[in-house]
This record gives C-alpha cells, sequence and structure tokens, in this order.
C-alpha cells in the first residue's frame, strides 16, 4: 500500500500510472475483544513469556511483512506495490544537484509506475513517529486522478483478512510502514471502468489549438521553437554581457550599490557637450546588478545635474508605485559623484533585448520617402495602394491599445507620463511596448523656487500627452517621422485616409486637434472598439503557444536529471578501492543499458542514431515498466534478459551507494 501514500505533486504530470488513492473521510479504527488499535502507530516488540496474548497478535502483524500478502496488493489494479520491508534510504540526490525533484531515493522494490526524477514518499524515510500515521498523509496529499479510472478488469477489490464491524459494512485496510501496522477504513470511491492510462513518461502530441496556429513540420519537435530559442538566448547574452575595464576607464567599477556596468549605448564623447533632444541634458545609459538583490538594472544617467530640492522625491514615490505591464518600472533615483562629476541616476527594470520604436520603424535611410513630388507632386501615377510599403492597420491598433493602458494607469494615478516618444519607446520580442525613462522630467524641470503643489500643472500635462500620443500615432500610419511636421500634417491625414480605416483616421484627429474642454485618454476606448478584444485574443493564443514549449522542456528537464544520475556511475574508474565496481553487480547491468542507449548499430555496422529510441528507452526505466529487454555483452558473448523495473532498481541502489559514500556514510 506505499504506492498510495505518493500524492500527485510528487509523481510527473504525464506518469499515468494506475496508482489507487486511499480517501479516508470517515475513518473508523478497529476494536477487538481484549485491545484497541488507537490512531497512533503500533510499534513491534519481541515476543517474551511475560507478553499479553494482544502485544503477540500485534507483534505478528508488524514483523516480516510479506509483499505478496492481501494487504499489499492495491484495490482496484494489478500494479505491484513497494514491499515493506525494504530498506529505507535518505533523499540525498538534491544535496548534489540542488534539484527539489532529484531527491527521489526510491527503495528497491518500487513499482512500476513510479518516477525516479519525482519527490521520495514519506513513506521512505525510516524516522516516522507515532504522528506521522498514513492517514493525515492521505488527507494532505492530492489523490491521483488516475486511481478513478482504472480499466475494469483490475476494479475488483481484494478481499482484505482483517476483521471488519457487522454494522460499517466497509473494508478495513490495513497498511504495514517500517515494522509499524496501521488499520483504516478503505472509502475510495468506486473506479470507473473503461478507462486505461499508460504506466510510462509519454510526450503527448500538440494540443489541436496550437498545432493549427504554427506551419506544419516535417516531424515533431521535442523542443522549443527556434525562433523562442534564439530569442531567449539573445536576452540572456545582453544580460550577461560585461565589460572590459581597460577598454574604458571612464566607466566606474561601482555606482552607489550598482557593480558590473555595461554600456547599453553608445557613450558620448569626452569633452563635448552633446545635449539630449528629450532632456536638454547629456545622458548615457547602462546596466548593472545590484548589490542587494543580484538583479540586473538599467542605469539612466544624468550628466552633470545637480539636486538643490528634494521635493520632487515625492513624485518619484509616486512612480516607484506603479506597476504595469507596458511600463518599464522606476525602482530608485540617487545622485553619485562616481563618475568624476555630479550626476543624477535613475534606476529601472532591465528588459534584455529591447529596442526603440525609433530603432525599429523609423531607420528608413529615406525618411521622407511619402513626401516627395513622386507621391505628392505628381498624380499621373497610381496613389500608393492599401498598406503599400506601410505598416500593418492590427499593428498600429496593437501599439495604439498597449500606449492608451499604459497612459490610462499614469493618468489614474495622478501623474503624466511626458515621453511618449518614439525614442522613449521600447519594444520587446514582436509587438510587446514598453514606455521607458518616466519621471525623468518630473525630477529635472521641477521648480525649486517654488513651493506650491508639484501636481497642479499634471492636468496640463496629461492633455500634453494625448497630443504626443497623436503624433506617435501619425508617425507609425506614415512610417516616417516627417508626417508630424507642421508642414506635413494635411499630407500626412491625406495617406491616411487613402490607406486605413476612418476608426484610425478618427483618433488621430481627435488627439491632435484642440478641443475646449479636458479631454481623458478613455475617451478614446469607443475608437478603439472591438479591436480591444482582438488584441487580447492576439496576447492570449502567443500565451498557448509559450506555455507549450514549455510543455517540452518539462519532459526534457526530467529526462536530463535521469541522465545526470546515470553519468555518475556509468565508467567510473575506482569507487571503494575497487576498480572493477563499474564492471561488476548492478553496474555491470546499467553499463550494458547505457550501450543499448547510445551505442546501437546496423547491420553494417554503421552507427544507429535514433532520438525516439533514446527517449522511449529513458522513460521506460523512469517509471520502472515490467518489458523486457536484451543486453548484449561488447564481446557479444553474453545475452543478458532483463526488465526495465530490474534495471531501475540496480539504477536507484547503486546511486544510493554514491550518496552515501559522498556524505561519508561508508
Amino acid at each position: 500500500m506505499q504506492a498510495t501514500m505518493l500524492s500527485l505533486h510528487l509523481l510527473h504530470p504525464c506518469l499515468m500510472t494506475l496508482v489507487p488513492s486511499t480517501s479516508l473521510r470517515g475513518e473508523r479504527w478497529l476494536r477487538f475483544p481484549q485491545c484497541r488499535l488507537r490512531p497512533g502507530p503500533l510499534r513491534a516488540a519481541a515476543s517474551g513469556p511475560g507478553e499479553s496474548e494482544e502485544t503477540r497478535f500485534l507483534t505478528t502483524l508488524s514483523v516480516t511483512p510479506n509483499p505478496t500478502a492481501s494487504e499489499f496488493i492495491p484495490k482496484g489494479g494489478s500494479t505491484s506495490r513497494l514491499s515493506a520491508g525494504s530498506q529505507s534510504s535518505m533523499s540525498a540526490f538534491s544535496q548534489v544537484f540542488s534539484h527539489p525533484s532529484l531527491g527521489s531515493p526510491v527503495t528497491a522494490g518500487l513499482a512500476p509506475g513510479m518516477s525516479l526524477s519525482a519527490g521520495s514518499s514519506p513513506l521512505h524515510s525510516p524516522k516516522i513517529t507515532p504522528h506521522t500515521s498514513p492517514a493525515p498523509r492521505r488527507r494532505s496529499h492530492t489523490p491521483n486522478p488516475a486511481s478513478y479510472m482504472v480499466p475494469s478488469s483490475a476494479s475488483t477489490p481484494v478481499s482484505n483478512p482483517v476483521p471488519q464491524t457487522p454494522s460499517s459494512g466497509q473494508v478495513i485496510q490495513k497498511e504495514t510502514v517500517g515494522g509499524t501496522t496501521y488499520f483504516y477504513t478503505d472509502t475510495t470511491p468506486a473506479p470507473v471502468t473503461g478507462m486505461v492510462y499508460p504506466n510510462y513518461h509519454i510526450y503527448p502530441p500538440a494540443a489541436p489549438h496550437v498545432a493549427y496556429m504554427q506551419p506544419k513540420a516535417n516531424a515533431p519537435s521535442f523542443f522549443m521553437a527556434d525562433e523562442l530559442r534564439q530569442e531567449l538566448i539573445h536576452r540572456h547574452l545582453i544580460t550577461m554581457a560585461q565589460m572590459d575595464q581597460a577598454d574604458m576607464p571612464a566607466v566606474p567599477s561601482e555606482v552607489d550599490s550598482y557593480h558590473s556596468l555595461f554600456p547599453l549605448e553608445p557613450l558620448p564623447p569626452p569633452n563635448r557637450i552633446q545635449k539630449s533632444s528629450n532632456f536638454g541634458y547629456m545622458t548615457s545609459c547602462y546596466k548593472a546588478v545590484n548589490s542587494k538583490d543580484d538583479l540586473p538594472y538599467c542605469l539612466r544617467r544624468i550628466h552633470g545635474f545637480r539636486l538643490v530640492n528634494t521635493k520632487c522625491m515625492l513624485l518619484v514615490d509616486m512612480w516607484k508605485k506603479i506597476q504595469h505591464s507596458n511600463i518599464v518600472s522606476l525602482r530608485e533615483v540617487f545622485t553619485t559623484k562616481a563618475f568624476a562629476e555630479p550626476s543624477l541616476v535613475f534606476a529601472y527594470d532591465f528588459h534584455a533585448g529591447g529596442e526603440t520604436m525609433m530603432s525599429r520603424h523609423f531607420n528608413d535611410p529615406n525618411p521622407d520617402a511619402y513626401f516627395t513630388k513622386r507621391k505628392w507632386g505628381q498624380h499621373d501615377g497610381q496613389l500608393p495602394r492599401q498598406h503599400a510599403g506601410l505598416l500593418p492597420e492590427s499593428l498600429i491598433w496593437a501599439y495604439v491599445v498597449q500606449l492608451s493602458s499604459a497612459l490610462r494607469t499614469i493618468h489614474t494615478a495622478g501623474l503624466a507620463c511626458r515621453v511618449m516618444d518614439p525614442t522613449k519607446i521600447l519594444i520587446t520580442g514582436k509587438t510587446r511596448l514598453r514606455v521607458n525613462c518616466v519621471g525623468v522630467f518630473d525630477v529635472l524641470t521641477f521648480d525649486s523656487s517654488q513651493n506650491s503643489n508639484p501636481l497642479a500643472l499634471m492636468a496640463q500635462y496629461q492633455q500634453a500627452d494625448l497630443i504626443s500620443l497623436g503624433k506617435v500615432v501619425l508617425a507609425l500610419a506614415c512610417n516616417s517621422l516627417s508626417g508630424i511636421q507642421r508642414d506635413n500634417v494635411p499630407k500626412a491625414m491625406e495617406l491616411v485616409t487613402m490607406s486605413y480605416s476612418s476608426d484610425l483616421k478618427n483618433l488621430i484627429l481627435y488627439l491632435l486637434s484642440d478641443q475646449n474642454r479636458l479631454r481623458s485618454v478613455n475617451d478614446i476606448m469607443p475608437m478603439i472598439g472591438a479591436r480591444f478584444y482582438t488584441q487580447l485574443d492576439a496576447a492570449q493564443m502567443r500565451n498557448d503557444v509559450i506555455e507549450e514549449d514549455l510543455a517540452k522542456e518539462v519532459q526534457n528537464g526530467r529526462l536530463f536529471r535521469l541522465l545526470a544520475k546515470l553519468g555518475t556511475i556509468n565508467e567510473r574508474p575506482e569507487f571503494q578501492k575497487d576498480p572493477t565496481w563499474a564492471e561488476t553487480g548492478d553496474r555491470y547491468l546499467l553499463k550494458l543499458f547505457r550501450d543499448h542507449l547510445f551505442h546501437q548499430v546496423t547491420e553494417a555496422g554503421a552507427p544507429w542514431i535514433d532520438l525516439s529510441h533514446i527517449i522511449s528507452c529513458l522513460n521506460k526505466l523512469d517509471a520502472g515498466v515490467p518489458e523486457k529487454i536484451s543486453l548484449i555483452s561488447r564481446d557479444e558473448k553474453s545475452v543478458l534478459v532483463v526488465t526495465y523495473s530490474d534495471l531501475k532498481r540496480c539504477f536507484e541502489n547503486t546511486f544510493q551507494e554514491l550518496i552515501a559514500a559522498a556524505g561519508g556514510q561508508l
């Protein structure tokens, strides 16, 4: 009955074995005429002449249990169970590889279907106290849903020799764990017939709603998509990038609590004033690691700025409270002299691989391509077709939804963005936007000569945010920054009218036109309309694809842990002063199994490489299925026929021997 103790979270999600789970609601304890078995465990003791009859009875129940007895046969399943008298072992693999799923020392009699890489059952610990009987553990663990869906052929309950009360009408189950006998009432729901699950790990196919999104491939992939992998590798590369201090001596090694500075953009030349077109000060940007939490951050340095009034920190504290998916969060603002001059530094979240909207959409070498004589001075040719050389309207609406969402959050908090500009909008991935450098203007333009409320002018700044949003949308629709110039606005609107829907044109006109009343970002929601649901659907579909790729890596991680264990056993040159340790006993079977995995050859002697063969064999080993395989020695003079369950037993015993030696127990 030990397998019933394994909770669902200790088993791998794809391990669909027939493991019944017993519910103990309405538990009753068995009463005998001369003794009462209480909820606490009953310890076995050697029978002596002065012992009572009930003590001898309990000793008979708990000493040398028989694994083939009826109490060890699960109700509703024919899967073999753990031998109650098998040796318990410590969960020490996690001490070596530091992974919670690696500590799975299973006894030699682990039943088929139990994962080597899953967590160990509480029953495997020899330190079972009277307060940890199987009943509370069953209540605290989630039952395996497969236990209620076993085939009808295996659903016949096994009669238990333990007596039961006549009024209960329920079978009294008995379980012996480490020399302690427990009695409980089996109230398991009746199993559902006609349901059969595989008893080994498998790779399910892609979900239909994800499979139809992706182009058909020639063969199924066991790994994540190449595009997603390249994107993640690129982000990791940027996150881990470091700078050679000898090449850039002007960059300090440490600024306040940040170290390992790495420039994210070309540094301004020394002894030259190069002011930012947005802030009016010379700026630079670095990636740095905070020594307090060891996380990467983006530092925006304002060169030569002296902070003379700290009242602006009220606005900084308000910005630090804003958390939004389309805003780069501000974490800290501080002054420093580490750059050999007074500087103001803004610390933001670091989003690796992000690029500005300016660099992605407005790097055309001919920015005035849509405002030349060919387009506007001569009309003898055809007018521009719908989206001819322009951005898709769906992409523009995706940007509008995200930018308006960011503005809505900022304005609701009583602040103003003031950096709605293509150079300060980051794009990560394909269409994910984040507004960057928020709060910088609130500090740089703070009027220290007046003691007025710093939030007094926020209403005007919020109106300016809407105009800036209209300019960004117009520039995207024209695919050129020249379209937002005062002289080119009529021509730009003509291009929008010809190429896009009237809703987009009305949105731009509303944002750019002067209104007699205060406008709100909520006013543009009716103009967006049902396109908001389109963007929500696209985001959820993207999430489905990423989850499908993540599911593949779950299986790959489990197999890697299995190979890591196997690699610590095979070809070990010497152990316990025995140079032939890896060539004898259980280790010899594992060596032949390794050859069976990786060293297959064809009839012509050529290497036979098949990834599906390796994955299938590892999954069967991890589950310990009763399937038999033939292991042939390298000289082809010996053939050993073993089952995967035998190999699993050898595998665990050998690895526990190594763990014990590493811990100084041998």
